[in-house]
């Protein structure tokens, strides 16, 4: 199995124009879903670990469970750390192996979200991990963390130039226009921002509530600097559906292997669509060949 760090991973589709997708897992079947589609189009994925199922099975059993199920897998993975607002946490899954950790600063203020940001990079760049930091304010529910639409902020350039000079994190999330969860009517994204942005901090731009935003505007998107989209409730609403139609096919089926089954396979399919709409399909090979990989 091939790890990667998230910054190699992300400075790689930045250079070659696509998207790496960072897909979220809660359990056995979703992370299956997300290795099987990645295999089959042979995709660079990040695996995303969020605070959800965090707080319902663990920081180090999901670590675990990851590894288990990555053992065969030929295409180069990433497991990532989303939106930690603990230093703590942050370190716990460094220590535990993750290649890529978030620290969501964004609620705090400009100058404690530099500081502690700050001290994740240098940790990470020193262990050779990839590093992500958040400036502005993305709107919806992701996990256990809501951010009301009133308070979700458009990244200035100015900001976005202030915090990667003075913290040097790896790849930027930035609020461009999009919120986490399904849209109740369809997002603009902000493209002149984001290339103001990308352009300006010359490095990897992520877009987090990857889900429900238009196929074009995602690749438009991709083409002016965003490396890394974050999908997860189109993921969870894919495997749900999944289950509720085995159970509709019979009710009386109690065979978990086939209700999550039906789960996964959905979901494994809306995780090959989003990798081809991101552009990552094909790419595996090429990144192993040009990047210093770590067999394991």
């Amino acid at each position: 199995m091939p790890f990667i760090s998230g910054k190699e991973m992300l400075d790689h589709a930045r250079q070659y124009g696509y998207g790496v997708g960072a897909f979220s897992a809660h359990n056995a079947e979703t992370i299956q879903a997300i290795i099987e589609a990645a295999e089959e189009e042979q995709s660079p994925i990040m695996i995303q670990v969020g605070q959800k199922v965090i707080n319902t099975i663990g920081l180090a059993p999901m670590k675990v469970l990851i590894d288990s199920l990555e053992k065969n897998s030929t295409i180069p993975i990433a497991i990532h750390l989303d939106h930690s607002r603990q230093f703590n946490q942050t370190m716990e899954a460094i220590q535990l192996g993750f290649q890529s950790v978030m620290f969501d600063g964004s609620s705090l203020t400009f100058a404690e979200n530099i500081a502690i940001t700050k001290q994740v990079v240098a940790v990470a760049r020193a262990l050779g991990i990839g590093s992500e930091g958040e400036i502005g304010k993305i709107g919806g529910t992701e996990d256990d963390i809501t951010v009301d639409e009133k308070d979700a902020l458009i990244t200035t350039t100015e900001e976005a130039i202030a915090f990667v000079e003075a913290t040097d994190v790896d790849y930027l999330a930035v609020s461009i226009g999009t919120a986490h969860g399904i849209y109740q009517e369809t997002p603009n994204l902000r493209f002149e921002r984001l290339k103001e942005i990308s352009d300006a901090v010359d490095r990897p731009i992520v877009l987090h509530g990857g889900s429900d935003v238009p196929d074009e505007q995602v690749q438009r998107a991709i083409a002016l600097g965003v490396a890394k989209i974050n999908v997860d409730t189109e993921l969870r609403q894919a495997f749900t559906r999944g289950v509720q139609d085995a159970f509709h096919n019979n009710i009386d089926n109690i065979v978990l292997a086939d209700t999550l089954g039906s789960g996964k396979e959905k979901m494994k399919k809306k995780v090959q669509e989003k990798i081809r709409v991101f552009g990552s399909n094909g790419r595996a090979s090429a990144l192993i060949e040009s990047k210093k990989v770590v067999t394991i």
